[in-house]
């Protein structure tokens, strides 16, 4: 199978979910024009669909999100909340997020929840990159584990906004901040 034939069918599964329709593979087959033996040829039934489709969405907003980390001035807790606002807005911005996490339906929420792990490796392990790279004297081990908290707060204000984008992504970054320490330029502004 091609990767055009591919994105075809996660595009199609995305379009089913937009429009509030259950996803099925027979209409996902349809609407990219192929068997359905394809889909179930590539994914092997609908479940490994939707977590190819939550994955390849959770791409999309990594991209953003380590885009704002690298450009954010400041210190980590800096670079967290204007990374975490980036990729709240992006999600809350989504029309196939919300229908696929927040909607009626919500046929992408357990891909955000109890099955979340291959979001939540691809999410944590690109936010440890590039706050490894920025800060590289921070300890590589501690960085992962408190990275997956910040992202496990962000996948829950996804699921269940309590409180504005800004006022989690600040919490977020408090969190970080008091879970990895100072970083170089805190430390800086702290001694004498």
């Amino acid at each position: 199978m091609t990767a055009q034939t591919r994105e075809s069918l996660l595009d199609a599964a995305g379009q089913l979910i937009t429009a509030g329709r259950p996803v099925n593979l027979s209409d996902v087959a349809g609407l990219a024009g192929v068997s359905r033996q394809t889909v179930y040829n590539e994914f092997g039934g609908r479940d490994r669909l939707l977590a190819e489709l939550s994955l390849r969405e959770g791409q999309r907003v990594l991209a953003e999100v380590v885009r704002a980390a690298r450009e954010a001035p400041g210190d980590l807790g800096d670079a967290v909340c204007a990374s975490t606002i980036v990729g709240l807005r992006a999600a809350a911005d989504d029309p196939l997020v919300k229908a696929g996490v927040v909607g009626s339906s919500a046929p992408l929420l357990p891909y955000v929840t109890t099955g979340a792990g291959a979001l939540l490796t691809l999410l944590r392990d690109g936010c440890v990159e590039v706050l490894l790279e920025r800060w590289p004297r921070l300890d590589p081990a501690e960085t992962r584990w408190a990275m997956e908290m910040g992202v496990r707060l962000s996948l829950s204000h996804i699921v269940l906004q309590t409180e504005p984008i800004e006022v989690t992504a600040a919490h977020t970054a408090i969190v970080m901040r008091r879970l990895l320490g100072p970083t170089e330029k805190q430390a800086a502004r702290t001694s004498p």
